[in-house]
């Protein structure tokens, strides 16, 4: 499925989260790099050594989930926007995830949460907005969403006006 649209199925999406979901009551860095491409800046950005690529810069990364703090950054490092943040609360859902967009949302503000088909499939509250140090381009938002909504949600699409 993948090879023809581009948009990975949700098994595949599955395989890169902890295997045990408990891992993720600590925020943890979720890498959605399916191709092999020379690229390496997670492995390169990480200061606790938990994403590896290795000396052949075209393999994916792969990431050590008993190192990653969820710390986002290689979040601001991924060029590909492929890398997001996940941690559980209860019944809900804390999900960090690059945006390049201006105006940006604003704190408190409700966001279309979307699928990797680009379908809006929930609501979501930004919690906070987070502006990249050094990529100045990038921000890292921080969307509360239903618990539910973990294997799907990829980004927002914010609503006109806002």
């Amino acid at each position: 499925m993948i090879e023809k649209t581009g948009i990975p199925p949700r098994e595949m999406v599955k395989k890169e989260f902890p295997k045990d979901e408990r891992v993720l009551i600590n925020p943890k860095a979720i890498i959605e790099c399916y191709k092999e491409i020379p690229c390496n800046p997670c492995e390169t950005s990480c200061p606790f050594d938990a994403i590896h690529v290795g000396e052949d810069i075209n393999k994916r990364p792969v990431i050590d989930f008993d190192k990653c703090t969820g710390c986002g950054i290689c979040v601001f490092n991924c060029p590909g926007l492929a890398i997001s943040v996940m941690q559980l609360k209860e019944d809900k859902a804390l999900l960090k995830i690059p945006y390049e967009f201006i105006p940006r949302p604003q704190k408190d503000a409700l966001v279309n949460v979307v699928n990797r088909s680009g379908e809006v499939i929930t609501v979501g509250l930004v919690k906070r907005v987070q502006e990249g140090k050094k990529q100045k381009q990038t921000a890292l938002l921080h969307i509360e969403i239903d618990r539910d909504f973990i294997y799907d949600a990829i980004t927002i699409e914010v609503p006109h006006g806002q």
